[in-house]
């Protein structure tokens, strides 16, 4: 299995062939030459999770792929077809299993309605949380997609929730909000944070992929 991160929150994961799409969103480039894409997974309903283009571009190469999401996607997206899921559920597109965790996005103000939020798990193996910090309990997580710039995320928690879920890999993601040199800084934190219980840290920019 291959993950690529893709610009601020958006991955793909190829397996045997196939392509699944994760958060392809305002802050992210076209996502291209992608392969033969069997579904599209949105973790909740901010513009730069999703946007119409992204998925308009995705359906007119791959019209039968999937759409999961929460309710508030579903909601959001009303002119497509959104398979709704919730914290834990399971679906199975082959080759993905994809599970699902949490339910809320994390706090951002008291004046800022919180909207749905889904974590997701991919083959067991890759864990992004979305906009949360929703630790997937009794989950060996072999790569973690851990957040680590956002208008609700403070580094000191991202580093706890590394901690907690104590990923055998993790790299960061949802950074487009950050400087270079934040960037480079919240990366640090969260190489402590991974290294903290065994594990390896990568430096992933768009484009860049793991095989796992």
């Amino acid at each position: 299995m291959r993950v690529t991160k893709h610009h601020h929150a958006a991955l793909t994961v190829h397996e045997s062939g196939k392509t699944l799409v994760i958060d392809p969103g305002s802050f992210t480039d076209p996502l291209v030459d992608l392969g033969d894409v069997v579904a599209i997974m949105l973790t909740h309903e901010h513009p730069d999770h999703w946007t119409p283009d992204h998925l308009d571009r995705l359906l007119k190469n791959s019209p039968d792929a999937p759409i999961f999401g929460p309710e508030g996607v579903a909601k959001a997206a009303a002119g497509y077809d959104i398979t709704v899921v919730r914290p834990g559920e399971t679906v199975t597109v082959k080759p993905f299993t994809l599970r699902f965790f949490g339910g809320t996005h994390a706090i951002i103000h008291e004046t800022i309605p919180v909207v749905d939020n889904v974590g997701v798990l991919v083959n067991d193996q890759l864990y992004y949380p979305g906009d949360s910090f929703a630790v997937p309990k009794s989950v060996d997580v072999e790569l973690l997609a851990a957040p680590i710039g956002a208008p609700w995320l403070k580094v000191g928690e991202a580093m706890d929730f590394v901690l907690a879920v104590a990923p055998h890999q993790a790299f960061g993601t949802h950074d487009m909000t950050l400087s270079v040199i934040g960037r480079a800084m919240h990366r640090a934190r969260l190489r402590w944070a991974t290294e903290k219980n065994g594990g390896e840290f990568l430096e992933l920019d768009p484009g860049d992929s793991v095989d796992m």
